[in-house]
């Protein structure tokens, strides 16, 4: 109950109103940026630094030498990066990304502070290539401009003068259906496991990084495994057409999509995707349940701003405009959804704000890692005894447990998983991360979990594939993981092998002086 014998603010008597929701989604939303930006503080340097594994400097030139020019290559992949990329600049926006999300998610939001939160987060991925590929970026992205239209301009208190716009809160409710239904259909027309309801029984131990509980997942029996299937579809196929419906329906929807999440979270590590899936879900509830949830306290400001609540005819045009430009950029993620053959994950316009999704649409059914081992012998034989360098998420030594890792992204784990199921034709920065390591180099080595080298250099690098599979809970080694050897990835290499010198100047990485 709320004071004053009200359930709901005074300006929500003719339907619904959504105050403590767009308190909890801008706070939820600040919290999300801030662990994008802290990943790119601790990491962004090493990836795309000017002596990073694919440098952004290099990368920038190539794309302004295409383009014609800087202001071009602005249009096309709009960023702040065109005008001055260095290392200094890129952990300067770093920073400021992460004291903006801070800023939000103590309680302090407008409509410039998102802006200026979503053009910084825009400017890194538009120059982090590889790095900065995964499909939560662009979400980020979208979700991000929606909610700039979420609040005042500048009046950025907890619970400002101005309602929240109920359009934006629908808008939200079309992202949310476009994220699950995108991830349902492309696994229907995907993956024949999941048509026969098999996929759970491989995807606990082969997605990117598992956690503790994945093994735990694993080793359920088939008929839960199956089960999880269909509540999957069910969830994602299903559910969202009720975050349109009336106020108990939407709900109730909102409670199955949140609790899906809740447990995707639980069950391995995939980033913040689903900590910034989240914020659209928050969409399906208003105040009248929220107010049940939350601490009195706020209930009393939420009150108090609703009675004093401006309206802003200016708003009101801005938020129909935004709708109109929203319905019109769905045209082709629709199109995308209801074809045959449906791709996941991709933007169809320049600033990602309204795009297509979808996760998993394909499950490995054998795991694959990639280990990369160093030697101090002057020449490579049969006796050489190698030693493994120790990555942060992804599985090398048997007895070491899983972490816990989510909404953090292990950036370099993750393209390890994808490298694994390729070839090094198909990922040529693990030829500059074999260079780096065969110099010690302490950037790249800060995105590893260990160093076997610690005094010097290693003569030789080279990378083995694995076969990992999780080894069954309680058995008498104490083991996470049993794997097998599959082949050989990457050659041993040396730093004066002159075939693989030649390899890295062809891409740029190293110069002649080198």
């Amino acid at each position: 109950m709320l004071p004053n014998h009200s359930e709901v603010p005074p300006a929500a008597k003719t339907g619904p109103s959504y105050w403590l929701t767009r308190f909890v989604i801008l706070r939820w939303l600040g919290f999300v940026y801030l662990i994008a930006f802290l990943v790119a503080v601790n990491q962004i340097v090493p990836l795309i630094g000017e002596h990073g594994l694919m440098p952004a400097p290099l990368f920038a030139e190539r794309v302004v030498a295409h383009f014609g020019s800087n202001w071009e290559a602005f249009f096309q992949l709009p960023s702040v990066f065109w005008f001055k990329l260095s290392d200094t600049s890129l952990l300067a926006v770093s920073w400021m990304g992460v004291a903006l999300s801070l800023a939000v998610l103590l309680g302090y939001a407008n409509a410039i502070i998102l802006f200026l939160l979503w053009a910084l987060y825009t400017s890194i991925v538009n120059i982090g290539q590889d790095w900065y590929s995964f499909g939560w970026e662009i979400q980020l992205l979208e979700t991000g401009f929606l909610a700039i239209f979420l609040c005042p301009l500048l009046d950025g208190r907890l619970f400002p003068r101005r309602a929240p716009p109920t359009l934006v809160i629908w808008l939200f409710r079309w992202l949310i259906f476009r994220i699950m239904l995108g991830a349902g259909l492309i696994k229907l027309r995907g993956d024949s496991c999941w048509r026969d309801l098999t996929c759970l029984y491989y995807h606990y131990e082969t997605q990117p990084i598992p956690n503790p509980f994945s093994r735990l997942c694993h080793f359920q029996p088939h008929w839960f495994q199956k089960f999880g299937v269909l509540w999957n579809f069910f969830v994602e196929l299903i559910a969202p057409w009720f975050a349109f419906a009336p106020g108990p329906w939407r709900h109730v929807a909102g409670f199955f999509l949140l609790t899906f999440q809740l447990f995707l979270i639980f069950s391995g590590n995939l980033s913040f995707l689903n900590w910034l899936t989240i914020v659209p879900i928050l969409a399906c509830f208003d105040d009248s349940l929220l107010a049940k949830l939350l601490p009195r306290s706020w209930l009393a400001r939420v009150v108090r701003a609703a009675a004093e609540a401006q309206p802003s005819a200016a708003q009101n045009r801005i938020v129909i405009g935004l709708a109109v430009v929203i319905g019109c950029l769905s045209i082709m993620p629709v199109a995308n959804l209801v074809s045959p053959s449906q791709v996941m994950n991709t933007s169809f316009n320049r600033l990602n704000l309204v795009n297509t999704y979808g996760a998993f649409g394909s499950v490995g059914r054998d795991r694959l890692d990639l280990i990369f081992e160093g030697t101090d012998d002057p020449v490579v034989s049969e006796a050489t005894q190698w030693k493994e360098y120790q990555f942060k998420g992804q599985p090398v030594d048997l007895k070491r447990r899983p972490p816990f890792v989510a909404p953090y992204q292990l950036r370099l784990d993750w393209q390890m998983w994808f490298a694994a199921m390729a070839t090094p034709d198909e990922y040529p920065w693990t030829l500059n991360f074999v260079w780096k390591l065969l110099h010690n180099d302490q950037a790249t080595l800060s995105l590893l979990g260990s160093n076997p080298f610690p005094q010097k250099p290693p003569r030789y690098i080279r990378a083995q594939l694995y076969r990992y599979q999780f080894a069954p809970p309680g058995n008498p080694e104490g083991a996470w993981w049993i794997r097998t050897p599959v082949s050989p990835w990457l050659p041993a290499f040396s730093a004066d092998d002159p075939r693989f010198r030649a390899m890295l100047l062809a891409y740029g990485w190293i110069s002649r002086e080198d």
